[in-house]
């Protein structure tokens, strides 16, 4: 727009204020869900929750109520009418982010009807700007454009919320679930199925409005393929039979002799040679654990019996041995076994050698199946081995990946080509099913036609909406099946003992080795089977398909022009946290096998395109430097266009949950992740109008298990920069930074006076970020005393360290930096005098406070299960901040919430402290990776509002009585 013709834009929704608490708490509660929906459909990485897409948009395009003036025009309502709307729009969004409501058309209605009302009032606003026709025509709403666009979930809420809905990605398996998710039902929504009924079935429901008749053909075909892949290679997959020579051996089979049981899953240990000469013709196991059921009363693991150069697995119920928890690993990490035959060490560095010289093998360690009374393990069984390996697969996906993607380790144990990932009889059930999709397109096809559907022969990546694209429409369900048997069905697949269920592929981010893998029974009903996996993504399709059109294409997000006049709400790789194209390599190779015939030119290449993908991959790109800047010069070229082409009236929001990979430098932490991204939006002309720590990570993961992960994605709100924006000193910079970020992590750590939660702890480093760089980027430059520009490394250093500088006490100044240094460990008595010294504090004076303990030339802090219970506060002459907190945190394992609220009470005036330097240590103890040390102080915090509720309850006269036992 040019000066003299600016656009008029009120400040959005979320520009201003957000329901922060009921957005997080239905966005995890969603990450639990499973059934019903739409990630079920194909598997993405790092999917941002429908929740959360959801309220970013409509907070995006929904105009804030207060009162804005400026800019050539007047909008909204005076403080007190404006915080009675903005309650109203809040209850609209409260309802609209719950999971129940994700179809309820009231409730979607309702906010449909406050965008399109904004969007009006936008207009009025621009009647007589010269390109009002172009721009702001209010019987039609731009469409919304996500140019990175993955998962799919801002592109289907957008959908969702009454507009066209655009996404575009380099890779075409994003593309691919694109399409499935918002162009196919826009464009075949509200037809009834056109498949055959399931043999002995009888029509129930005469209801195809949405995706309800594409999701029963979906059934319907892969039903069809099920019962066709059965013909073909069911013999590959014969049952356990019971004999009664088994059942002696173990009387918990005694009633089942005879029964053929189905095989749910079959567990393989690789094999190397052994190292011992002696022994060095007979492969001995790599098992990490011997387990197969930990649940309590139904306990099973593996033996071996050892003969001379042989040896043999059985399968044992009962209480595992210690010996059958670590397998024949001789440590708990990483690639180091024993010999099972000789106890000779097995040395990485010799099952590489051997794996890369085509010497690892497998050998069956047990079968699970299942029984009248749930899961039985058994012993392999000679005939079963020979069954798998007289498999042949007649196509295989012998195409190589790339040794150094971020997340790989597996081609340091041999395997080259996507086909090493599977066993002959997995390669053989997914080449067969995918011949099936091939032949149940030609089916469907026919099916259509004879249904009375227009044969048109106008393919469905043409703009065909007859049989034919109809045809490729159900196939593209289909081949996500295919895909996800691949993820259920491949070496890289474990067993999970604690639920004795399978482990796919992608309970990492990652491709990472798996010693003892399972082998699902494809044909079985548990978990990682084709049936299972069939009736989940049927399911996941109900949330599909609404009335408005879709579109995803292939597009680069430097070149594209999708965004040109549309609303932008995105979420862009994150630096270098995930390999995005070669991990969808995994699922590329089939889904080509499937869907060439039907997409010849988004599955024209071999491989997924990976050199112009935005991901920092070092070993691509010549190193770390080179990868970064590669990253830079790619993300603000992107960030750029966005700027250029996006609708000028709403902000762009950009999800960005990077996880900070710290860097020290003069006592100051910065992030290569968001120091780069953050350089390539403010490099393309952006400014942030806004930031919003938005929860979008299940707890719990598999990763947490290790880490302490990031829980939140950051939600940047950025509006372009005004082209006369000033350059200021870095004098005047630090005196609005210490002006701005006390209030906003006051609203941070309080939740708006108590209206909302606060952020979590693990979050807060990373949301103080965002009021800190509004200040940073609002001005064209923030000039350095030599007149240089202050770098986005620079200002990310002063920003963090804000959270370093809170006013404590001397003790408590002693206590956080000895903390830093040795934890709870010991030091030398010279080291902490020197640290006391210079925080003018002693160590006699911290030992007579009950803080630390120092005898031996050694001292070390007090752990909080350490402080006394009978601690009285109010004759506690020397009372560090530190003590208070620990004394508290002890309170509330002992005592819960009441007593700890009790305690607080008798320190009132220090509360506030208190609960900073909880943050404080919080923050401290996730950089270092010490994660028992912050759940405590997570748990505080977490439970600070209950805490002091309890404390406000406790009469003031009544305090001391009641913690120390006297008469109220």
């Amino acid at each position: 727009m040019t000066a003299s013709h600016p656009i008029k834009s009120p400040r959005k929704l979320i520009e201003v204020a957000l329901p922060l608490d009921a957005v997080n708490v239905a966005a995890a509660r969603e990450k639990s869900i499973r059934h019903g929906h739409p990630s079920t459909l194909h598997l993405w990485w790092a999917r941002r929750p429908l929740a959360a897409a959801r309220a970013v948009i409509f907070a995006q395009l929904v105009n804030d109520p207060g009162f804005q003036q400026g800019g050539g025009f007047r909008y909204g309502k005076n403080k007190k009418e404006a915080a009675a709307e903005r309650k109203r729009l809040f209850k609209i969004l409260e309802e609209l982010v719950k999971w129940e409501n994700t179809s309820n058309e009231e409730v979607l209605e309702a906010a449909r009807t406050e965008i399109r009302r904004s969007w009006r009032e936008v207009c009025e606003l621009n009647k007589d700007h010269p390109q009002a026709a172009q721009l702001f025509d209010p019987a039609r709403l731009p469409g919304l454009h996500d140019p990175f666009a993955g998962g799919g979930a801002i592109p289907l809420e957008a959908q969702r919320l009454g507009l066209e809905s655009y996404a575009t990605d380099l890779n075409p398996v994003a593309v691919l679930i694109n399409k499935a998710m918002i162009e196919i039902p826009g464009r075949f929504s509200g037809r009834p199925p056109v498949g055959p009924l399931v043999r002995g079935e009888q029509l129930t429901s005469a209801n195809w409005s949405g995706a309800t008749g594409l999701a029963e053909d979906v059934r319907r075909y892969g039903a069809w393929m099920r019962e066709e892949a059965w013909k073909r290679i069911g013999h590959l997959y014969p049952p356990v039979v019971i004999t009664p020579e088994l059942a002696r051996e173990r009387p918990d089979l005694r009633g089942l002799v005879g029964e053929k049981l189905t095989v749910i899953a079959w567990i393989w240990a690789r094999t190397v040679r052994s190292p011992n000469p002696a022994f060095s013709h007979a492969h001995v196991p790599l098992a990490s654990t011997f387990i197969l059921s930990s649940k309590s009363d139904k306990e099973a693991f593996v033996t071996t019996t050892v003969k001379s150069d042989t040896y043999r697995f059985q399968a044992c119920v009962g209480k595992p041995t210690a010996a059958a928890a670590a397998g024949t690993k001789s440590n708990g990490r990483g690639a180091n076994f024993r010999c099972i035959l000789s106890d000779a060490p097995i040395s990485a560095d010799y099952i590489r050698a051997e794996a890369q010289a085509g010497r690892m093998g497998q050998r069956l360690m047990a079968v699970v199946a299942e029984g009248p009374r749930g899961r039985v393990f058994l012993g392999p069984e000679d005939d079963a081995e020979e069954v798998a390996r007289s498999a042949e697969p007649t196509w295989k996906p012998d195409v190589e990946f790339f040794q150094q993607a971020l997340g790989f380790r597996v081609g340091n144990y041999g395997m080259r080509q996507w086909s090493d990932l599977f066993t002959p009889r997995q390669l053989v059930a997914l080449d067969t099913l995918s011949d099936l999709v091939i032949a149940a397109r030609d089916r469907i096809h026919h099916d259509a036609v004879t249904s009375g559907m227009a044969d048109d022969a106008v393919p469905f990546d043409q703009g065909g909406r007859g049989a034919s694209a109809y045809a490729d429409a159900i196939s593209v369900y289909l081949a996500f099946l295919v895909s996800q048997v691949a993820n259920h069905s491949s070496t890289i697949c474990g067993w999970n003992h604690p639920n004795t269920q399978m482990r796919s592929v992608f309970s990492r981010q990652a491709i990472q080795m798996t010693w003892d893998f399972a082998e699902a029974n494809v044909f079985s009903d548990s978990s990682g089977s084709y049936a299972n996996l069939y009736e989940r993504q049927v399911k996941g399709m109900s949330a599909l398909g609404a009335s408005a059109f879709g579109f995803a294409m292939q597009a680069d997000a430097q070149t594209q022009d999708v965004s040109t006049g549309k609303f932008v709400s995105t979420d862009p790789p994150y630096f270098d946290n995930i390999g995005y194209a070669d991990l969808s390599d995994f699922f590329y190779v089939w889904l080509r096998h499937c869907l060439r015939p039907s997409f010849p030119n988004l599955l024209a290449t071999i491989a997924v395109p990976k050199a112009e993908e935005l991901v920092a991959t070092p070993a691509r790109h010549g190193g770390k430097a080179k990868a970064e800047e590669f990253f830079m010069g790619g993300m603000t070229a992107a960030m750029r266009r966005l700027s250029d082409l996006a609708h000028p009236s709403a902000p762009i929001t950009i999800f960005y949950a990077f996880k900070q990979s710290e860097t020290e430098d003069e006592d100051s932490i910065s992030s290569s992740g968001w120091e780069t991204f953050l350089e390539s939006v403010l490099a393309a002309g952006m400014q942030v109008s806004g930031t919003w720590p938005v929860r979008t990570e299940k707890e719990g993961r598999t990763r947490d298990n290790d880490s302490n992960a990031l829980a939140s994605s950051i939600v940047l709100v950025c509006r372009n920069r005004s082209r006369n924006a000033p350059s200021i000193s870095r004098r005047e910079f630090l005196r609005e930074l210490n002006s701005v970020l006390p209030e906003a992590l006051d609203e941070m750590t309080k939740g708006a006076g108590g209206e909302r939660s606060p952020v979590a702890p693990v979050d807060l480093s990373q949301a103080v970020i965002g009021p800190g760089m509004a200040v940073f980027s609002k001005y064209t430059s923030v000039l350095e005393a030599d007149g240089s520009p202050m770098s986005v490394r620079t200002a990310l250093q002063l920003i963090n360290r804000f959270l370093a500088e809170d006013d404590f006490d001397h003790d408590t100044q002693f206590c956080l930096h000895w903390f830093d240094q040795y934890g709870w460990g010991e030091g030398a008595f010279g080291e902490a005098d020197v640290l006391a010294r210079a925080k003018a504090t002693s160590v006699s004076g911290l030992d007579g406070a009950g803080v630390v303990r120092s005898g031996g030339g050694k001292v070390r802090l007090l752990r909080p299960s350490e402080y006394p219970s009978d601690w009285d506060p109010g004759s506690d002459a020397r009372l560090p901040i530190w003590e208070a907190l620990h004394q508290l945190i002890r309170a509330l394992r002992e005592e819960g919430e009441t007593g700890a609220g009790h305690l607080l009470a008798a320190v009132k005036a220090k509360s506030e402290a208190i609960r900073q330097l909880a943050y404080r240590l919080y923050t401290l103890c996730e950089r270092r990776g010490w994660a028992d040390d912050a759940r405590a102080y997570n748990e505080l915090v977490t439970s600070w509002s209950a805490v002091e509720s309890a404390a406000g309850e406790v009469p003031e006269a009544n305090v001391q009585l009641k913690l120390f036992g006297g008469k109220e």
